[in-house]
């Protein structure tokens, strides 16, 4: 199997404040059984700060919001646990940007497996999802994007990802349902 399902950022402390986030548990349950059973890796991606606030960017208002929102973002706390079942095949990393490669092993880990082709999901599909798609593609992967398998608090925003942006960069963009990973090398 050369095909990894990347899941980023359904954590409680986003899926528990934020009804777009939650919306998109559902498929992603449904989805995981099949992915495991084709032989997919199934990769968590979830963000958290040190909670000493040592890797927040001094410049960024953003990330600067996230880590002063309480400890929904701070490393070990509640907030940051996924908020999907994690099996013990499946791989989960650490991360504190928006694209789950950035700063992470991720790569390292797709690598290692043998990984040409992802498939991408979780929130926000403006940052997270776009932020990795961008990533995956720079490193030569081939990206499917899972559009039921995303949520943005702007739906607008999300269906002209899902529309424009990710079919206009290559990206294939697929249902849960639809989405059948790759054995291809």
């Amino acid at each position: 199997m050369t095909t990894a399902l990347i899941i980023g950022d359904i954590q409680r402390g986003i899926t528990g404040g934020f009804p777009f986030a939650r919306q998109v548990v559902p498929p992603l349950t449904e989805l995981l059984p099949r992915a495991r059973a084709a032989g997919a890796l199934v990769v968590f991606v979830h963000f958290a700060f040190r909670a000493n606030g040592t890797d927040v960017p001094p410049h960024s208002a953003l990330m600067k919001s996230f880590f002063e929102a309480g400890d929904a973002f701070h490393e070990g706390s509640a907030g940051t646990e996924l908020d999907l079942p994690v099996t013990e095949q499946d791989v989960v990393v650490l991360k504190r940007r928006a694209s789950a490669f950035a700063g992470t092993d991720l790569d390292l880990v797709l690598r290692a497996r043998g990984v040409t082709t992802v498939a991408v999901a979780g929130v926000a599909t403006s940052a997270m999802v776009a932020a990795t798609c961008y990533d995956a593609a720079d490193r030569g992967y081939r990206v499917s994007v899972l559009r039921d398998g995303c949520g943005d608090a702007d739906p607008a925003m999300h269906d002209f990802f899902m529309d424009a942006i990710f079919p206009s960069r290559g990206f294939d963009v697929v249902s849960c349902d639809g989405w059948r990973p790759s054995a291809e090398a």
